[in-house]
């Protein structure tokens, strides 16, 4: 008989750098100490004090999504997850979905829905927002049972800036409104029940500054109402909302909750509802465009027209002759900052969202970003950057919120 011995000890303080790296990708982000120290705790998934929390937790998240629904729960899953939760529990085979494409994030809604036998309809933009007139013609041409998208496309760096205006035209057609706001929710408004948004769903890891692995989905009760009235079971066990529901609502067994992530999630919401969304918008909105005007200043051209620029993740043309990848490790090694590639595309992505929106983080991912770029034989101008990062902040800084 073969025995598989055990292999050698490896502590994570062995694999895990002793000088933390700042997370400034696309996600996962930095967290608050709060939200760390909760994760390291663990209690009974079914007892009173988890029944506290999950009720706190529900109602910070109606803040955050700004909804009276109590339709909304917490997912032992990333982001995707929440997307598939939505998608398979209000779409059956046959139905019709039109999903709005504007790049790796806003397809993945419609890989999900063929999966479920679902009858897909793209509309695929390149690095332009979908407009109400788009929307208007594809409903005009079908009738569809949902339709699909994104408030801020990460892999490119563009935002639906008429998710508002689009809703109302999916509403005024009897479809239900789906939205992802992975890396939105809290950095950029969101209004839930005023756009008539159906199903809301983000992750932890983005502009919520928790931890990844858990996500949050919210019900309209317009979907609530479809989800209840569905006859075929739900094809995902644990991402059925109707189990979930006797958990988040009726503090019954579904399956053991991801206790130490939903503690995360509740100190991050708390920070948030803390801080209030109106200063955290601004925050966001400053942070961002003082570090696009560095970056500007710098001489790097963004990827994306200012008007519909996304500002929770800002997309930056690279020199061709540059390998993203090369870069990125020459920034981690040398200066412990970490960005982001893409998919496909000749940009880099600098996170700005939740954590990441702090003055000495914008800085640091400056002057890392100036100073490998000359590594690699492009002397951009970093004192320039740096200057004109500090001069926005300074401009700002009764606002800013560090």
């Amino acid at each position: 008989m073969k025995v598989i011995l055990p292999p050698k000890d490896l502590p994570l303080s062995q694999i895990i750098p002793d000088e933390p790296i700042l997370l400034m990708g696309a996600g996962p982000v930095p967290i608050p100490h709060q939200v760390a120290q909760a994760n390291g705790v663990v209690i009974n998934h079914l007892g009173r004090t988890m029944n506290e929390v999950i009720k706190r937790v529900k109602i910070m998240g109606q803040y955050v999504f700004q909804t009276e629904s109590d339709h909304i729960f917490g997912i032992s899953g990333p982001s995707s997850a929440a997307m598939e939760m939505a998608i398979s529990s209000v779409l059956t085979r046959g139905r019709k979905v039109l999903v709005l494409n504007l790049g790796t994030f806003s397809a993945r809604f419609g890989e999900m829905a063929r999966g479920m036998g679902a009858e897909v309809t793209e509309l695929v933009n390149e690095y332009t927002p979908f407009t109400v007139e788009q929307v208007q013609t594809a409903l005009s041409d079908n009738t569809y049972h949902a339709v699909t998208i994104v408030q801020g496309e990460t892999s490119c760096g563009v935002k639906n800036i008429h998710l508002k205006e689009i809703a109302k035209v999916v509403k005024s057609h009897g479809a239900l409104m789906i939205v992802d706001t992975v890396c939105t929710l809290t950095t950029m408004p969101l209004y839930m029940d005023d756009w008539e948004l159906d199903i809301v769903v983000t992750g932890g890891q983005k502009g919520l500054s928790s931890i990844p692995g858990v996500s949050l989905i919210a019900y309209s009760q317009k979907a609530w109402e479809v989800v209840n009235d569905r006859k075929s079971p739900c094809p995902h066990w644990c991402l059925d909302p109707r189990r979930a529901e006797k958990f988040w609502k009726h503090q019954q067994y579904h399956y053991t909750a991801p206790v130490p992530g939903i503690l995360a999630i509740h100190e991050a919401l708390r920070l948030i509802c803390n801080e209030t969304l109106d200063k955290r918008f601004s925050r966001h909105k400053m942070s961002s465009n003082a570090l696009q005007t560095g970056l500007e200043a710098m001489g790097l051209e963004l990827f994306i027209p200012k008007e519909y620029r996304l500002n929770s993740v800002v997309a930056i043309k690279k020199p061709q002759d540059i390998d993203s990848t090369e870069l990125i490790q020459y920034m981690i090694k040398n200066f412990r900052v970490e960005i982001s590639g893409a998919f496909g595309l000749d940009i880099i992505r600098i996170g700005q969202m939740g954590e990441q929106c702090r003055s000495q983080n914008l800085f640091k991912v400056l002057y890392a970003l100036g100073m490998s770029f000359r590594h690699f034989g492009h002397s951009f101008d970093i004192a320039n950057g740096m200057a004109a990062l500090e001069e926005n902040l300074v401009k700002d800084s009764e606002h800013f919120v560090n």
